[in-house]
């Protein structure tokens, strides 16, 4: 067991518009590699922000400061027993990197990460591509819209 050191932000990086449903994450994620899948044992996030703004649960998490080896999600190379992951459905548009967030998703991923921070005001918040910079993950840049929501870090 860890402490909760990240909350990191992630998209799907599907085309804008098309929703996924959980169950394409979980293959995505833990079907074996002959399967398309990456093989992994438990799928990369903690919730899924649909298109309509509804958030689906992936992983049970028991809400406190610590990440419990159940709890752990596979989101962030490095960082996955220290991290809690959350993604929204998209990021893409015409093949590349892109904010695709719907009014809906912008309004619950602003709830959803002021609460985080009111419950784990010492936890860091951060898109993926500030872990792994390599990645464009999540398409939009982190810091600059937590400020745009008042969460200073």
């Amino acid at each position: 067991m860890a402490e909760l050191k990240y909350l990191v932000l992630h998209c799907t990086a599907t085309t804008m518009g098309r929703e996924v449903s959980s169950d394409e994450i979980r293959a995505w994620h833990t079907n074996p590699i002959s399967l398309g899948g990456r093989g992994w044992k438990q799928v990369g996030y903690t919730d899924m922000i649909h298109l309509d703004g509804r958030i689906e649960r992936l992983v049970d998490n028991n809400e406190d400061h610590n990440v419990d080896p159940w709890e752990i999600t596979n989101g962030a190379k490095g960082h996955n027993a220290e991290s809690r992951h959350v993604v929204y459905v998209g990021g893409c548009w015409k093949g590349l990197p892109y904010d695709t967030r719907t009014v809906s998703q912008r309004l619950a991923m602003e709830l959803y990460v002021k609460k985080f921070h009111k419950e784990h005001p010492s936890v860091q918040i951060v898109g993926h591509n500030e872990l792994n910079g390599n990645k464009d993950c999540p398409s939009f840049n982190v810091q600059k819209w937590l400020k745009e929501i008042g969460i200073n870090q």
